[in-house]
């Protein structure tokens, strides 16, 4: 089993690498801190194999705090900027993980970490990639939707509109049995009626998201979560 420390100081990014790694059964998440300070003392307290560590944080950054630390875990950078590279690796970082990271590239570092351990704990074969599709009921057949199809999913009551790049699918399920199946790192909820595709978004307003011609509304219960999902991928600025 890895202990896993999680250090990033955008609630979004500890939410979505805490889904990652509760999704591989060899890695045991210690806890998640928004700063580095605190990650120091967790590091005194507990026995930490592997850091997922932001870089650019308030007060102390990543790279400083590695820095500063006589004894070292294993390290994963996660950040926004491309320019520390060269200069984490000086300090024998396993990873450099750019924002927005998927499930796919998080795997990909963890082999990384399998490769530093004496005895290999994974790959898993039991941990799977997560599907690039859905299967959705349309009247009396399942119609298989790929994901980089989607535009926007519109929920109304007990159906869904899946309005996709060619067609629309309606469904008989309800909106949040859908998201469910959606994964978080392409999909967020903005609006009670409205999942999007992250990567199909062509604008932000002030209270809109505009999807080619079409302007979807956002609630004041997924305001916040999406500002941090913008955050957190540079569209207004990011770490």
């Amino acid at each position: 089993m890895i202990n896993c420390l999680i250090v990033d100081d955008e609630p979004l990014a500890r939410n979505l690498l805490s889904d990652y790694v509760k999704k591989i059964p060899y890695l045991n998440l210690i806890g998640t801190t928004g700063n580095a300070i605190s990650a120091m003392s967790i590091l005194r307290e507990n026995t930490i194999d592997l850091i997922l560590l932001d870089i650019q944080m308030p007060e102390l950054t990543g790279i400083n705090m590695l820095k500063a630390l006589q004894k070292k875990p294993m390290v994963i950078l996660t950040t926004a900027y491309s320019e520390y590279a060269l200069e984490s690796y000086e300090l024998d970082v396993l990873d450099y993980l750019l924002k927005p990271i998927t499930f796919e590239r998080f795997l990909k570092a963890l082999e990384k970490v399998n490769l530093r351990l004496p005895n290999n704990v994974g790959p898993d074969p039991a941990i799977e990639i997560p599907p690039a599709f859905v299967f959705v009921k349309d009247g009396t057949k399942l119609v298989k939707v790929n994901l980089e199809e989607i535009l926007y999913v519109e929920g109304l009551k007990d159906y869904v509109t899946i309005h996709t790049r060619q067609q629309k699918i309606v469904s008989l399920q309800r909106l949040k049995a859908l998201e469910e199946q959606l994964p978080t790192e392409k999909f967020i909820r903005i609006h009670n009626s409205y999942i999007i595709a992250l990567d199909a978004i062509n604008a932000i307003y002030k209270n809109e998201v505009q999807i080619g011609a079409v302007r979807l509304p956002i609630s004041d219960s997924y305001k916040k979560s999406f500002k941090e999902w913008v955050d957190n991928n540079q569209l207004l600025g990011g770490s």
